[in-house]
C-alpha cells in the first residue's frame, strides 16, 4: 500500500490549483457538444469537443503513473437513458519523469448518446471534470450543454475522424494465444502476467492494464518482447488495502506504440 500511497499524493501535489490560474481558465480549455446525428438505431452520436492551449494537455481514461481520468456528470440531461464516451488513441507523455497518458490540442471524444424515447430529441446538460497540465496541473469543472435533435441524420466529419481514430481490436492487430497468469503476492494484492503473441507496432512500446472494478489500483506494467511474443507484468491491490475477487472478464490491456494503440478485452487462464 506504500506506492498506491506514494502514486495518490503524487496525483494530489500534481493537482493543487496555484493562485491566479482560476481567472485564466478560459485561456487554458474551452469545450463544447458538437450535436452530431440521430442513427437509424435511434442512437445519437454526438462529441465533446476539447481546446487546449499550446502547451496544455489533459488525460485518458487511464492516466497512466499520474493524474485523473475524466469524470462526467449527466444529471441535468433531457430524454437521456445513458451516454457510452469512445477513447481515440491517446500518447504517453512525460510529466516530471513519470509517464502520463492523455492528449493535446484539439481532442474530439464521440459520445453513443442513448435517448429514453428515441424519436425525441435530447437535450444534454452536465458536466466534465478533468485535469489539464502544462509546468503545472490545475483540476478543472467544465460545464457542458446541447440539443441533439432527433431530425438531424447528416453525419459531421469530425467525429467520424475522431472514430476513425480508435485503437486496433485484438483481432485487427493480430493478437494470437493470449493466456493470464494471476498470483497472490505476500502484501494482499495479485500479481498479473499476460502473454500473447502481437506483431510489433514499432518504436517504444507502453502497456496499460485496467480493471472493471475502479477500486483496484494497477502498477504500470513492466513490458518485454522478443519477436512476435509480447509479456506485460503487473500488480493490483484494493485501494482499502482488503482482499478483492478478480473478473478476469472485465481486465483490459492497451498497448501503445509509434501512433497505434491495441485495445485488448479480456484476460483468459491457459
Amino acid at each position: 500500500m506504500k506506492h498506491i500511497a506514494s502514486r495518490l499524493l503524487a496525483a494530489a501535489l500534481c493537482l493543487v490549483p496555484l493562485p491566479g490560474l482560476s481567472q485564466s481558465m478560459d485561456a487554458v480549455t474551452s469545450a463544447r457538444v458538437l450535436p452530431g446525428w440521430r442513427m437509424a438505431d435511434g442512437t445519437h452520436m454526438a462529441a465533446l469537443e476539447l481546446r487546449l492551449a499550446p502547451g496544455w494537455k489533459t488525460y485518458w481514461r487511464a492516466p497512466g503513473d499520474i493524474g485523473i481520468p475524466p469524470r462526467f456528470d449527466w444529471r441535468g440531461s433531457r430524454n437521456l437513458s445513458g451516454v457510452e464516451v469512445e477513447w481515440p488513441t491517446p500518447e504517453p507523455m512525460d510529466q516530471g519523469g513519470m509517464t502520463a497518458i492523455g492528449y493535446h490540442g484539439t481532442v474530439i471524444l464521440p459520445l453513443h448518446v442513448l435517448a429514453q424515447q428515441p424519436a425525441r430529441d435530447i437535450t444534454l446538460d452536465g458536466s466534465v471534470d478533468i485535469g489539464v497540465c502544462r509546468d503545472v496541473c490545475i483540476p478543472l469543472t467544465l460545464s457542458l450543454a446541447g440539443d441533439l435533435p432527433a431530425a438531424t441524420t447528416q453525419r459531421d466529419p469530425r467525429i467520424i475522424a475522431a472514430l476513425a481514430d480508435r485503437p486496433l481490436t485484438a483481432a485487427e492487430a493480430g493478437v494470437t494465444s493470449l493466456r493470464c497468469t494471476i498470483t497472490p503476492d505476500d502484501k494482499g494484492g495479485l500479481r498479473l502476467r499476460a502473454e500473447m503473441s502481437l506483431p510489433s507496432g514499432g518504436g517504444t512500446e507502453i502497456a496499460v492494464i485496467e480493471a472493471s472494478d475502479p477500486n483496484i489500483w494497477v502498477a504500470q506494467p513492466r513490458i518485454a518482447r522478443q519477436g512476435d511474443r509480447f509479456v506485460a507484468e503487473t500488480r493490483m491491490a484494493h485501494i482499502e488495502g482488503r482482499p478483492f475477487a478478480l473478473d478476469r472478464s472485465g481486465i483490459r490491456l492497451t498497448v501503445l506504440s509509434a501512433g497505434r494503440a491495441v485495445d485488448i478485452r479480456g484476460c483468459p487462464g491457459g
